[in-house]
Formats: structure tokens, C-alpha cells, sequence
């Protein structure tokens, strides 16, 4: 390896380039181009070619500027962060002899050039260590059409950039394999080494979570094939699953089979089993897998079988201390009894098991030894997942079976107590590093199936679809560069960001608010908006319902309120005709709308017929309802009938009530009032209550006022935040 002299470096980021620096670098390239052995009777086979990265810092440094022929003018940068890729395709396959890699001072202190045939089964030609920038000039012997450096470590904070990458050799040499249609598959290699082969061919798993019905295949898996994707993964197999294996193969994609048990998806799932003493489970479930891993074997479509999903971890809503133990250890024995019999069923397709948790693995690692690799599902710490195979020792290689952007789990709360949201953007980063932190493990990590290409437009649709309604956010794009190399001539969607809400955390119901959003469109497509709100976190319903709104004019919009009270997500959504969207969310608080008046009932004397003590947030204590603080209330004994009752102090005009309450609402009550506390008239009454706020209008004039409530509209008893008593 031959560098310049420590004079003839980069001249510093972002500095102007100094004539001293400028003859240096000029010097160094003409060294590149005239040096002995610099490649005379071979071709410069990249520039002007068709060059792609992981990532770019800006418009200003494409990939395409590193294969231009500008060695000292033009450059191609990455963001800053580990794990970068720049490749080129040379067109054909070629024979490669050098690669001369001319850097910005922003350099590769550790990194890889790497060779394909197809531009996604990669093999190593070169490593290099200790990199100090300058000109790097590496002899390869190797074959290929695609010649990649992929970064491993950087020499500072900033990214990796390149002024040039020259690749030489041999046009032609070589010959590129066709893509398997069939034979066995298998996990070869040795430790740390491994790779996926298809009928003999290196296969790596660049893959999408299915959520489409099974016989919708014909229609989504074509747009599945065009993203790049060349692996399915299904959470369950049984006789539906035949039209979508069978479309699976027509698109020349490959299934990852799943096989369910409990209890299944992690934290929130529930469904027990005894795996230490219910052997009747168990022997169901080994016949019901047994049967159609024989009716699948033989499909085209199979690539691999996958038994469970996030168990291990899932234990923990069911057992604890030692029985939980035994648990973990008696489940995975049975994973394993799993693998033994899908070998001897089907010896021609590897067995998994995924779970959400680097935990489970030493369970697996000491009670399934025949599974043939592992899975994990990981999010925001996918690029952890590395670091953790290699501290557990492990002697098995894995895919990654979901992961993409932070989920609900992992990201901090919004202003309004709930989760916030990732935007756009930030989800389409959170695939593109995924993606790149799994293809960094070479050699171990085998491939990965990015959540979700589902099409639910609801809560967890926007949260993680790629295509909710069908429509293509930037997510879809960031997978698509992820596993094609590029997006160019595509259309993109629009682009959403400085959303906000006004106000945030207290919108009135039935009122307005204003709802923000900065909109662009790449492409200067016209664009129509729509406006949606969820319920998620006020009543459950993770629906998605148009709300009634208006353009105000300069990315702004009036958005009528719900008038259910609590934390609402409100959606904007612009579309581009072009079958692409940006969505971008927000939280919103509905409280109840001002009262005009004087609250009369505000810090004066309540009681109650009764009060809980001591559940949940309680105690919750008559004085709690009238003390102006919504998050508080009172909460009764949970039977009928009950009373609750306010001292004004003194006799007063009373002319409205506002009954704000909590989820455990009255549906049939009287309002009373006395002069003397003793003696009751009525002044309004329903037996139609359905909870949140209920405005009274009343005119009287009373010194005491009493709720008597007669039918509860849940199981619970009856709770208010707040009465309001105003004059």
C-alpha cells in the first residue's frame, strides 16, 4: 500500500484549499495516474459509471462525484456515522486488479473492498487496518460487476468521503452466475464466515415483513419484487398459506415460513403455557408444524422455517424467579424439539427461531442445538446486536427478522405523556442504518426482513407501513435504495417536517385548533391533504377517522376537536397523484371547553358518599373534584346509588354545570339543590349520560348542590375530574 508524503494530504474540512495544499494533491494524483505498476496496460473500468452509498451529507456530495474524474474537486461524503458503503457498478463483469481510493481528509481508518457479481451477495478482496487517508492503492484478485468499499470504522466525527474511486482491471472477465430457481438451501461456511447459499448459490435475505391477506400475493408481490426484496417472512403456515407461496415463487421471491406459539410477540402478548409441564400442547403443536413443513418442503417458494416469535422474552408476562427460568430453558428444549423434527422431514431448508431479546439466545445456544442460525427482532438497537453476538460467543450466524424505526417502546414521550412519533424522515433513517448495521456483521449476520410492507392505515400502519392504503412513503424508498443501490428516475413523496399543534395541550372539545406542517415535494407535484385523527391513547381505537378541518393558508390548518376528552394523534397527510404520501403526527390534549363565569364550586367544601382510597391513582377524595386540576378526581365505592355534593358557602344564582369525567361516567343522575342541606329539589335530571363532559343549564338559586347518581355507565362507580359550578 503506497500513500503520499504527509505533505500531500486533504487540505482540512470545510477550509478553503490553500495553493501549497492544492499543488500537494496535485502532486499525489499525478502519482496515482504515473507511478510504476499505476495500472498502464490495464483499464480504468469505474469512471463515469454507476455509483450508489449508503448515504450522502448532502446534495452536494452524491456518489456519482467520486467516480467522475475530478481527483481534487468533487467528492462524495457519507453521513457521519460507521458503516458506510460507496460502490460502483462497472456494467459487466470484469477481472479487477487494483482499486485506488484518492480520500478527503475525512477518511477510512478500517474498511472493507468488497466484490458481486449480482449487487447483493458480497465477497471480500481486500481489508484494510489502521488507514491513515491519502491515496490508498490496493492489488485485488477477484471477478465481478460490482465493486463496493464498505467502511467500518472512520478516523474522526465526520463521515467517510472519497474524491475518487478508481477501479481497474479487465473488461469481461468472469462470468456472472444465473439466480438459483430451486435446490436446497443451506447454511455453510465456518465460524464467522458463513453464508446462505441457494442451490449452491450465495443468497443473502434483503427481505419485508408480509401484511397483506394471503391472496392478496398477486397484487402486492410484483411492487415487493421491484423494491429489491427477494425474501417474505409470515408469522404462521398452515393451508392458507399455499396462494401466497405460490405468488411468492411466480415473483421469484422466497419464503421465510413461521410457525406461532405461545406466547407470542413479546411484552404485550398474552396466551400462557406451561412448557415445563403441558406436554399436551406441546405434542399438538409438534404434529400441526410436522404436517405442513411435509406439505411445504418441496414448494419453490420456501427458503427457510421459523419457529416462534419473541417467546423467550414473552415468558415474563406469565412466570417469574425460578419457575421463569424453568420456563425459558423447558421452551427453548422444545424449540428444539421442533428443529429435530422439521430436519428429518425437510433435511433441505435451515430452521430458526426468532425472539425480541439478545437475552434468549444463551437459552438457545444451551438447549437448541439444532436449530441451524438464529433471528432476532430489534428496532432502535439493531446495531447493538452485533456487539452482543460477539460478547455471548456465539458459534451460529442470524437474520435479522424485523427491525426499522424506533417503536413506541423506545421513544421518549411528547409533551402530552404519550410516545412521540419518529417523522418521515427519521423513519427512513432508521431503516437505512438498520439496514447497513446488518450488512456491516459480514460473514455472520445473513440478511434481514424489514417491518412491515403492510397496508393498515391506522395507528400502527403509519407507525411502521411501508405502503398504508398502498401509498408509498419515504420509508418504501429508503428500502428500496437499501436494496437496489438506487431510486433514480422514481417519483418520491412529499416530504413533511416542522409540524406542531396549537394548542398542544389543551385543545377545547368541539373547538378548533390549528395544526402546522412545512410541505415539499421533490418532484413539484400538485399536492391534497387530509387531516386524521386517532384515538389510540383517549379511548383505545386505533383507527383512523377523517376529521373536519379547513386550510387557514401557509401550511396551516383549523382541525375541529373531538369531543371526547384526552390525548388524540392528529395526522396530516399530503399526496402527490402519484401513489406516494407524507404523513406526519402529532398529540393533541382535548380538555373541556371554558365555561364563561365564575366557577362557584372551585375549592369549597365536597363530599361524598363514598371515596376510594386506594387503587390505581387513588386516593381520590370528594376534594379532589373540585380543586380546578383536571388530572385529579374522585372516584366512588363501584355500586349504585351514589351522591356528591359541593358547599357553596352561601346561597348563590347558579345558571350552568360542567361535568367533566373520568372514563367511569354516570349514566343516569339528578342534579339537586338546598337552601339548608337537608331539603332536596330537583333541577335537571338524564338517563341517557355517555360521559366525558356534560354542560348543564340550570337557574336556581341554592347554597348546596348535589349529583345524586342513580346508574353507572361502566362497572366501575362514578369519577369526576372536575364540577363547575358557575353563577
Amino acid at each position: 500500500m503506497s500513500r503520499p508524503s504527509s505533505t500531500a494530504i486533504s487540505p482540512p474540512r470545510r477550509a478553503g484549499v490553500s495553493l501549497l495544499a492544492l499543488g500537494a494533491l496535485l502532486a499525489s494524483s499525478l502519482t496515482v495516474a504515473f507511478a510504476p505498476g499505476a495500472h498502464a496496460a490495464d483499464t480504468l473500468l469505474s469512471q463515469g459509471k454507476t455509483a450508489t452509498a449508503s448515504s450522502q451529507e448532502g446534495d452536494g456530495y452524491a456518489a456519482a462525484l467520486a467516480v467522475d474524474g475530478n481527483l481534487t474537486g468533487t467528492r462524495w461524503a457519507s453521513q457521519w456515522t460507521d458503516q458506510q458503503w460507496f460502490q460502483v457498478d462497472l456494467g459487466q463483469q470484469s477481472t479487477l486488479t487494483h482499486a485506488v481510493l484518492t480520500w478527503e481528509s475525512a477518511y477510512g481508518k478500517n474498511y472493507e473492498i468488497q466484490t458481486s457479481d449480482n449487487g447483493t451477495d458480497w465477497r471480500t478482496l481486500k481489508t484494510v487496518t489502521d488507514g491513515d487517508g491519502g491515496t490508498d492503492d490496493l492489488a485485488l484478485s477477484g471477478t465481478g460487476r460490482y465493486v463496493r468499499m464498505q467502511g467500518l470504522a472512520r478516523s474522526s466525527g465526520y463521515g467517510y468521503s472519497l474524491w475518487e474511486f478508481q477501479v481497474y482491471g479487465t473488461p469481461g472477465g468472469g462470468t456472472t452466475p444465473p439466480p438459483s430457481t430451486g435446490g436446497a438451501v443451506k447454511v455453510e461456511g465456518s465460524q464467522g464466515d458463513w453464508r446462505l447459499t441457494v442451490g449452491g448459490q450465495p443468497y443473502t435475505v434483503k427481505g419485508v415483513t408480509w401484511g397483506p391477506a394471503a391472496s392478496d400475493g398477486p397484487k402486492y408481490l410484483p411492487d415487493v419484487r421491484a423494491m429489491g426484496a427477494n425474501t417474505i417472512r409470515t408469522w404462521g403456515t398452515d393451508a392458507s398459506s399455499k396462494p401466497l407461496l405460490d405468488s411468492a415463487a411466480a415473483n421469484g421471491i422466497r419464503v421465510i415460513n413461521g410457525f406461532w406459539l405461545q406466547p407470542g410477540g413479546g411484552p404485550g402478548a398474552g396466551g400462557c403455557v406451561d412448557y415445563v409441564t403441558d406436554t399436551t400442547y406441546k405434542a399438538n403443536a409438534l404434529t400441526e408444524f410436522a404436517k405442513w413443513v411435509d406439505t411445504y418442503k418441496s414448494h419453490p417458494a420456501t427458503l427457510m422455517w421459523n419457529v416462534g416469535n419473541e417467546s423467550v422474552l414473552g415468558l415474563q408476562n406469565c412466570y417469574s424467579g425460578t419457575q421463569l427460568e424453568a420456563e425459558r430453558n423447558a421452551y427453548t428444549s422444545f424449540v428444539n424439539d421442533v428443529a429435530k423434527k422439521i430436519h428429518t422431514i425437510d433435511p433441505d431448508h435451515p430452521v430458526t427461531s426468532t425472539d425480541a431479546w439478545t437475552g434468549a439466545w444463551p437459552y438457545y445456544k444451551r438447549n437448541a442445538p439444532d436449530l441451524d442460525l438464529y433471528a432476532m427482532n430489534s428496532y432502535s438497537n439493531v446495531c447493538k446486536v452485533r456487539q452482543d453476538w460477539i460478547d455471548g460467543g456465539y458459534t451460529k450466524p442470524y437474520i435479522i427478522t424485523e427491525t426499522g424505526p424506533a417503536g413506541e417502546w423506545e421513544v421518549p414521550n411528547d409533551v402530552n405523556g404519550i410516545p412521540e412519533e419518529p417523522t418521515d424522515v427519521q423513519k427512513a433513517d432508521g431503516y437505512t442504518k438498520a439496514w447497513n448495521c446488518v450488512t456491516g456483521h459480514q460473514g455472520v449476520a445473513l440478511g434481514a426482513t424489514l417491518f412491515h410492507y403492510g397496508t393498515e392505515h391506522d395507528f400502527g400502519g403509519i407507525w411502521f407501513n411501508l405502503v398504508p392504503n398502498g401509498l408509498k412513503r419515504l420509508s418504501y424508498y429508503a428500502v428500496k435504495q437499501a436494496y437496489t443501490g438506487s431510486t433514480s428516475g422514481d417519483n418520491t413523496p412529499p416530504v413533511i417536517s416542522n409540524m406542531t399543534v396549537s394548542p398542544a395541550s389543551s385543545a377545547p372539545a368541539g373547538g378548533e385548533f390549528t395544526v402546522h406542517a412545512d410541505v415539499r415535494d421533490p418532484q413539484g407535484d400538485a399536492l391534497t391533504y387530509k387531516v386524521f385523527l386517532s384515538g389510540n391513547y383517549a379511548n383505545g381505537d386505533k383507527g383512523l377517522v377523517e376529521a373536519k378541518w379547513r386550510s387557514t393558508g401557509n401550511g396551516n390548518f383549523a382541525v375541529t376537536a373531538p369531543q371526547k376528552l384526552g390525548v388524540w394523534k392528529v395526522y396530516i397527510q399530503a399526496e402527490d397523484g402519484h401513489g406516494n404520501a407524507g404523513i406526519e403526527t402529532k398529540s393533541v390534549k382535548v380538555v373541556a371547553p371554558p365555561v364563561s363565569g365564575t366557577n362557584l364550586a372551585l375549592n369549597q367544601p365536597a363530599t361524598a358518599s363514598s371515596s376510594q382510597q386506594s387503587y390505581g391513582d387513588c386516593p381520590c377524595t370528594p376534594q379532589m373534584a373540585v380543586d380546578g386540576n383536571s388530572g385529579t378526581r374522585w372516584a366512588s365505592d363501584w355500586s349504585d346509588p351514589q351522591w356528591f355534593q359541593v358547599d357553596l358557602g352561601s346561597s348563590k344564582a347558579l345558571h350552568k354545570l360542567q361535568l367533566v369525567w373520568d372514563p367511569a361516567y354516570a349514566k343516569s343522575y339528578d342534579v339537586q339543590v338546598s337552601d339548608d342541606g337537608n331539603n332536596w329539589r330537583s333541577v335537571y335530571s338524564t338517563t341517557a349520560g355517555d360521559g366525558d363532559v356534560d354542560t348543564v343549564d340550570v337557574s336556581a338559586t341554592a347554597r348546596y348542590v348535589r349529583l345524586q347518581l342513580t346508574a353507572r355507565g361502566t362497572t366501575w362507580g362514578y369519577s369526576l375530574h372536575e364540577l363547575g359550578i358557575y353563577s
